[in-house]
């Protein structure tokens, strides 16, 4: 019996053939595939090999080969307090840069989303510490913090403040200073995810609200805040891990120090593998640094939809 009798006999259509549902699943993983190789040779290739590699004891200029430990790198992690204090540091830099981050991009998204005179050269503008490389934003601010001629001494030394300080070698001032670095290099890129979903807002909404005669705090927390939360909500938990994971941005402007205030979890890892060539070891910390951020980020998604779901 053919599909077009069923059709006719039951008003419905008959369900797809199987072997129809097969080729058609064929086709989509062969337009797939194209994107999937690349994923899985240089990201989840390099994954599952670093994960195999945190239990050996692999070691750089070793003549024997690689022997199998088991999980005696992440006994000996558990007791090495210089990581766990990297640990703490790499957490504070992240809450540190990412929440004034965000705060400071929402208003630089207002504000670019006003109707303000020349405001495509203003976002022109705004978006240049995000084109700079880290590398090269690192270099800049070390003029700026520079203790002799840095503009920050030579303006504290204007105002009749004090003879200014050495800021990134300061045991108070380091990790500080570098977090408004974080800020300042980071702010742009959030700024543009926030005012892509301000233009996605209907401005009926708001005119709407103005002519109930809601005040401009009211009509962002009624209005605005509820259609771009979830752009908001995504870019956070994004810069978390990408300010987590920093390594560039600290590295020049402190290599970690002084004294290890700033020496962030992938900085720890980066010295064990390739200044002390513990390769298996710096491998075991990595994989701690994902599970521990991947539960933690599981806990503030779950927690911030649940309050997004009862609002």
């Amino acid at each position: 019996m053919t599909s077009v009798t069923v059709k006719a006999r039951s008003g419905r259509e008959a369900p797809p053939d199987r072997g129809d549902r097969r080729r058609r699943d064929g086709a989509a993983w062969f337009l797939v595939l194209p994107a999937l190789i690349p994923i899985l040779i240089l990201s989840v290739g390099p994954l599952l090999y670093g994960i195999g590699l945190a239990f050996t004891d692999a070691q750089s200029g070793r003549t024997r080969s690689t022997q199998w430990v088991g999980v005696l790198n992440f006994q000996d992690l558990w007791h090495d307090t210089l990581f766990w204090d990297s640990f703490r540091i790499g957490l504070l830099w992240a809450v540190g840069v990412t929440v004034p981050q965000f705060v400071l991009a929402l208003g630089l998204a207002l504000l670019l989303h006003a109707n303000l005179r020349m405001r495509w050269a203003a976002r022109a503008l705004a978006i240049i510490p995000w084109a700079m490389p880290e590398v090269v934003v690192g270099i800049m601010w070390r003029l700026v913090y520079n203790p002799d001629a840095g503009i920050l001494n030579e303006t504290v030394r204007d105002l009749g403040l004090g003879d200014g300080r050495d800021w990134l070698t300061g045991l108070a001032t380091a990790l500080p200073a570098v977090i408004v670095v974080g800020i300042w290099a980071g702010m742009p890129q959030t700024a543009v995810a926030l005012l892509a979903g301000l233009q996605n807002t209907p401005q009926e909404l708001h005119e709407a609200a103005a002519l109930d005669g809601a005040g401009a705090w009211r009509r962002f927390r009624t209005v605005t805040w509820p259609a771009i939360r979830p752009v908001a909500l995504a870019v956070s938990a994004l810069n978390f891990i990408w300010n987590f994971n920093s390594f560039a941005l600290v590295y020049v402007l402190t290599s970690g120090g002084p004294g290890g205030r700033t020496r962030l979890p992938m900085l720890f890892a980066y010295e064990e593998a390739f200044r002390y060539g513990q390769f298996g070891y710096a491998a075991a910390m990595g994989c701690v640094m994902v599970a521990v951020i991947s539960v933690i980020l599981a806990f503030y998604l779950v927690g911030r939809l649940r309050g997004g779901d009862d609002a």
